[in-house]
């Protein structure tokens, strides 16, 4: 478990760290910026919002998947399958069916740190996991995230930017198939609603 947590957590911040990253979009107006990264077959997106309240603010509530159906509305159950510490949960997440497919579930790991020196962001790292009690089910299509999640850097004492970072596998390419093919609408929506959630 210690592995996994500090792979989850070593995984994201490569993936962030990345070079290569290309902007996508910028919504007018509002603070929201899409980037994409290809890599062979794996295409990675960041999405870059600008939110008006403190970091640890965000961070208390990012890291909480249990709020998560409040603003995302991909995410139609979430529940904690195990509290393995208390920087370390283990969730089952359902989403629901979209064109052609079948409904989704997910267990995940999802890691959260806060910074060890001011100018590290906090982090919530998210990742698939199998665990024994949780097998798939004949109703869900039990997809994989190989990397996803948050990083939070600090503006001010009142605001932040908060990076949601997503490495796409084919389990969540359903969902993003019709914005990658130019109109980036369920992410920009999910983005606004995300903002609108935390301030």
């Amino acid at each position: 478990q210690a592995y996994l947590s500090y792979s989850n957590i070593a995984a994201l911040t490569h993936l962030a760290g990345k070079p290569g990253w290309d902007i996508t979009k910028t919504l007018e107006n509002v603070s929201v910026k899409i980037w994409t990264h290809e890599e062979g077959a794996v295409l990675s997106f960041k999405v870059e919002m600008q939110v008006k309240v403190p970091s640890h603010v965000a961070f208390s509530l990012l890291s909480d998947f249990s709020l998560r159906q409040r603003w995302d509305r991909h995410f139609l159950t979430c529940e904690v399958l195990q509290a393995v510490s208390e920087e370390e949960k283990i969730y089952h997440v359902t989403s629901g069916p979209t064109a052609g497919h079948q409904p989704r579930d997910f267990v995940i790991l999802v890691s959260q740190r806060q910074p060890c020196q001011p100018q590290e962001p906090y982090t919530v790292a998210v990742r698939s996991v199998t665990l024994r009690t949780m097998p798939p089910r004949p109703e869900f299509c039990r997809s994989e995230i190989l990397c996803a999640g948050f990083q939070i850097h600090s503006n001010s004492s009142s605001s932040c930017t908060v990076c949601y970072f997503n490495q796409v596998t084919s389990g969540v390419m359903p969902y993003l198939t019709a914005n990658l093919t130019g109109s980036s609408k369920s992410i920009e929506d999910t983005a606004l609603e995300c903002i609108k959630f935390l301030e």
